[in-house]
């Protein structure tokens, strides 16, 4: 594709050359007073409009003739990878600052033989989510895309519309938090939302295995950086909001913001407004505000008699929930085989979809029933001992209560919660998930989780700040054995200790909860990343239990 069928995508400060800039940047160095015409130079190499066979944002990927695109990180900036970009032959560089500042040859003041594009821009990621976009032939557009938003419940969810969505016959795409998978291939997934040049490039992949319509997990980090920019979703799920990412956002006003965005931005762009419907959780107070203020086509979801998709005579034990769902369309009896009464949410925003896809009404239950499990989310450990084991996810206040209070609701035995906080992310709610454990366990076994570069007793003594409200016990490694009686906590900083000590406490008919790593198969310590996998340490624990 010609650089400028992309550039055509976007509105640039200024084109010019590397060459050129560079020797203007030597001219500001010798004169401050130095001042360029508005648009620089425009000198161009041998060829001024190159064929561009790639697009990069990882200068180690560059190929020759690709196009580098430079994006500020909050550990990296691409602007320090230009000259590496440069030399493996980077045609074309886009950039926010003025590309004159690499050294280009090692150094060597002559510049390569084809003077590469410099393009200045004002927002780097616009850039890219627009050039993608156009290189990939705008993929979404021949989509039926879902995108799910929301603190908790957006990976559930995506399973139920899968599930729903196959039932109907349709070929079905699934771009999430555990993995992204089409046509019967499933491949890791780095990120919950992928940067955009890889999400357009893996919708891109769909068209092409003839996928009809892909679910997206969307999450606010993948919103704020304009990853899903250019993409035209058909239909937008709310889940809720409670507190998570405020290392990132700040505040929570700035994390509900841009969680809006999917709805106020992006769930407009692109397509007829009567042809996009949002599908909103009014269970959740944010829900209900942002259902009263989208001008499209809404599909309300809860418990009260106002919502448009609303669940009755509903009953939740370890074998799942069953009950009846009332919608516009009509009504059915559902049976799902999820554990919890938070997974109701998921299934009434899962049946929206439906809805919103106009599927046929006897298709939904059926979808909601063939999932029985979701990776890492209440994920049960199967053994012969009597004990219940769970691993999930929850590793957000909210997330934590509802999964212990989902268990406290269908077991009258002891429940032991193993849980720790992840490093270098949002401390302010490490208390509240130590108050929620010694409030809704018998006994809380604190560990570390991915502790990344802090020191794992620092995170583990904010998590006992909260814990000691509820005035537990605090007991020590060594008097605590599988007849402990009083309401307490424990410190296990490993992990793995932690995992076998929490359920080597367990008589038969206890609930053992490991949560806040789910479907991960690593631990980070440091920078380093460890194998490391819940459900295996989990199990092999329960192999050395005696009955």
């Amino acid at each position: 594709m010609k650089l400028s069928t992309l550039l055509e995508t976007i509105d640039p400060i200024r084109i010019g050359s590397v060459k050129a800039d560079r020797q203007e940047q030597r001219a500001k160095e010798r004169n401050n007073d130095y001042q360029p015409d508005a648009l620089g130079s425009r000198l161009y190499r041998s060829d001024p409009d190159p064929e561009i066979g790639s697009i990069h944002c990882r200068a180690q990927d560059v190929q020759p003739g690709g196009l580098f695109v430079a994006l500020k990180g909050q550990r990296a900036d691409g602007h320090d990878f230009i000259e590496e970009a440069l030399a493996r032959g980077a045609a074309a560089v886009v950039t926010q600052n003025p590309a004159g500042t690499p050294r280009v040859n090692g150094g060597n003041d002559s510049p390569p033989r084809d003077d590469p594009i410099s393009v200045q821009v004002t927002d780097t990621r616009a850039a890219l989510a627009s050039m993608a976009a156009r290189f990939y032939e705008n993929p979404s557009e021949r989509l039926t895309l879902i995108g799910i938003t929301g603190t908790n419940g957006k990976t559930t969810t995506s399973y139920l519309i899968e599930s729903i969505l196959s039932t109907a016959g349709l070929a079905v795409g699934v771009i999430g938090t555990i993995n992204y998978r089409y046509a019967g291939q499933t491949f890791t997934n780095p990120m919950t939302t992928p940067e955009s040049l890889d999400l357009q490039r893996i919708l891109a992949e769909m068209v092409r295995a003839r996928v009809t319509h892909v679910v997206l997990e969307a999450s606010s980090h993948a919103i704020e950086l304009q990853r899903i920019k250019n993409c035209r979703f058909a239909v937008g799920v709310f889940t809720n909001l409670s507190q998570d990412h405020l290392d990132f956002h700040g505040d929570m006003q700035s994390y509900w913001n841009t969680k809006k965005r999917l709805f106020t931005e992006y769930l407009n762009a692109g397509r007829p407004r009567a042809s996009t419907t949002a599908v909103i959780n009014c269970a959740d107070a944010k829900g209900r505000e942002l259902a009263a203020m989208l001008p499209m086509r809404v599909l309300t979801t809860g418990r009260t008699p106002d919502c448009l998709i609303t669940a009755s005579a509903t009953h939740c034990d370890l074998s799942g929930i069953h009950g009846n769902i009332t919608t516009p369309a009509g009504h059915f009896d559902f049976h799902s085989r999820l554990v919890g009464n938070h997974n109701l949410e998921n299934i009434l925003c899962a049946t929206g979809v439906g809805l919103a896809l106009n599927l046929p009404l006897n298709v939904i239950p059926a979808g909601l029933q063939r999932v029985a499990a979701v990776p890492g989310r209440l994920e049960q450990i199967p053994n012969a001992t009597g004990r219940h084991v769970y691993v999930d996810y929850a590793h957000t206040p909210d997330a934590l209560e509802n999964v212990l209070s989902a268990l406290k609701a269908v077991t009258s035995d002891r429940i032991i919660c193993v849980f720790g906080c992840g490093g270098d992310r949002d401390n302010a709610k490490r208390p509240l998930m130590g108050e929620i454990a010694a409030r809704l366990c018998d006994l809380a076994v604190i560990t570390s989780d991915n502790p990344r570069t802090e020191a794992p007793l620092a995170i583990i003594d904010q998590i006992v700040s909260g814990i000691k409200r509820a005035q537990t016990y605090p007991y020590t490694l060594a008097e605590l054995d599988a007849d402990w009686t009083a309401r307490g906590f424990v410190i296990e900083p490993d992990r793995h200790r932690a995992i076998r000590l929490g359920i080597h406490l367990t008589r038969r008919g206890d609930t053992v909860l490991i949560a806040g790593k789910g479907h991960e198969t690593y631990q980070i310590i440091g920078a380093t990343r460890i194998a490391f996998d819940d459900r295996q340490e989990a199990a092999q624990a329960l192999a050395s239990v005696a009955n």
